[in-house]
């Protein structure tokens, strides 16, 4: 009839977390009625933050990288923008091996991606990995570099050790990208971790000088931020601003099956069933890809394995040898410092000043990360899996050791562990390519898109981009249907 307005599309967001809180805001701002849902108790999946002794910490993400514009918008958006902050200049160390631990421990050289050196000739890197170790990196500068452009799959570690040798893959990069991906670098798929650094190998001719290049185009200023207040932050605002939108946010509320029914979805949830012109499925990749066995059956051939389980390990204690911060904002661990058996620390009252200021001198919030991916064929590390009294137990000791400071259950005034299993998606050799299998046999159904880490990329950052440009094209898409 003249006059009588189109109906509302309508869209449901199968996932309530980071990704899907920010699919929903965007269909929802395009004009969409959204309903979110999640199977958990709590929206923001890895952004979140739980209370020890009393003080409001991240459970999961702690910062985001700034190399992309995509999150800063979307903070000052939501009205944030006057919280962001930076961490301490200072920077982290790095523990590697040795008989003496206290002396094989030394600031991170900041001049590297991923660990990978700029100038393998630079007195903090010949510390690291020693003068033999230099000289074999510095022959990257002369050696031919087409063998490895030629390659359509190759892994990080591969490229590493061709152009830079052993020493610095394993004392520099795979503590970085361990504490970064959970993943050893013979694992990860090069093009998907450092996307462009083929490329400016290409232009540059050498590892060290397409990492120069990269470091010198990237914005000034620190590499990542955070919010006062944690990165939490960032969820409550999402979900306070959906809320003030009217998207439907469920929680206790898990997807079944996803079934096509003529230009809509059936979605089933528990003991309902909701109907949809359009579905964004914001799971993790298993998940993901078991809901949409029905709407999208070939996607079973890319269906990605579980990530590898991690452990945080926070510690509240008492102590004020370490307002000296004796290892910067934190450590990264190498794979051969034993006995240390965290992967990572972060010293967070060192890295952000306002939890500092939240806590007053002599108090200290520590975190620990357990749960190392390891190398092909390797077996699975089930060490974040232990039971939380024999995590704690690690964590004391491992701190000790870490910060050169003892650290005793005496003093600790609060403890927490938080598991992620499977949260951290592994870009292995080949990933771009599922990627875009997996994007092609998506966009053959009209009014579906899939997005999360499994697809964008592990970082805050890379996933606020591709979700929040996937989200606004359904939603052109999905209005613009007769």
């Amino acid at each position: 009839m003249p006059g009588t307005a189109s109906p509302r599309r309508s869209a449901v967001v199968v996932g309530g977390g980071i990704s899907g809180l920010i699919a929903a805001r965007d269909l929802s701002r395009e004009g969409l009625e959204v309903t979110v849902l999640e199977a958990g108790t709590h929206f923001g999946g890895c952004v979140g933050s739980h209370q020890v002794a009393g003080l409001s910490l991240d459970s999961g993400a702690e910062s985001y990288a700034t190399r992309s514009p995509a999150v800063p918008a979307l903070i000052e958006e939501l009205g944030l923008a006057g919280n962001i902050v930076q961490p301490h200049p200072g920077g982290a160390w790095l523990q590697l091996g040795g008989t003496d631990l206290a002396q094989s421990a030394q600031r991170m050289p900041q001049s590297g991606l991923l660990g990978i050196p700029a100038d393998p000739r630079a007195d903090e890197i010949v510390k690291a990995i020693g003068r033999v170790g230099a000289a074999r990196a510095a022959l990257d500068r002369v050696l031919p570099v087409a063998a490895l452009l030629r390659k359509d799959k190759v892994s990080l570690g591969e490229v590493v050790r061709a152009r830079m040798g052993e020493a610095v893959l394993k004392r520099l990069v795979a503590p970085v990208v361990g504490g970064v991906y959970s993943a050893d670098p013979d694992v990860l798929d090069v093009d998907s971790v450092a996307p462009g650094l083929r490329k400016a190998m290409a232009e540059h001719g050498s590892l060290s000088a397409a990492v120069g290049a990269m470091r010198k185009a990237a914005p000034a200023g620190s590499t990542v931020a955070s919010l006062k207040g944690g990165m939490g932050t960032l969820t409550r605002a999402l979900t306070s601003d959906l809320s003030a939108r009217g998207v439907h946010l469920e929680t206790g509320t898990p997807a079944v099956s996803i079934e096509r029914t003529g230009t809509g979805f059936r979605i089933a949830a528990g003991d309902r069933v909701l109907e949809a012109d359009a579905v964004v499925v914001a799971t993790e990749g298993p998940a993901a890809v078991d809901l949409l066995a029905r709407v999208v059956p070939e996607l079973a051939d890319y269906r990605p394995e579980p990530g590898p389980g991690v452990a945080l390990v926070t510690l509240v204690v008492d102590q004020p040898e370490l307002d000296a911060m004796p290892r910067g904002t934190g450590v990264l661990v190498a794979r051969d410092a034993d006995p240390v058996q965290a992967k990572a620390l972060t010293h967070a009252t060192a890295k952000w000043q306002w939890l500092a200021d939240s806590t007053g001198p002599g108090t200290h919030v520590l975190r620990l990360s357990y749960g190392r991916g390891l190398g092909a064929g390797e077996e699975a590390d089930t060490t974040a899996l232990r039971p939380d009294e024999e995590l704690f137990r690690a964590a004391l000791a491992d701190a000790s050791v870490l910060l050169q400071t003892p650290v005793e259950e005496a003093d600790v005034i609060g403890w927490d562990v938080v598991r992620w299993v499977g949260a951290l998606p592994s870009a292995a050799v080949g990933h771009a390519d599922r990627v875009a299998a997996v994007r092609s046999a998506v966009a053959a159904v009209d009014g579906l898109e899939v997005v999360g880490a499994w697809l964008a990329g592990t970082g805050l950052a890379a996933v606020t981009s591709d979700t929040r440009h996937r989200s606004l094209r359904l939603a052109e898409a999905v209005q613009t249907v007769e």
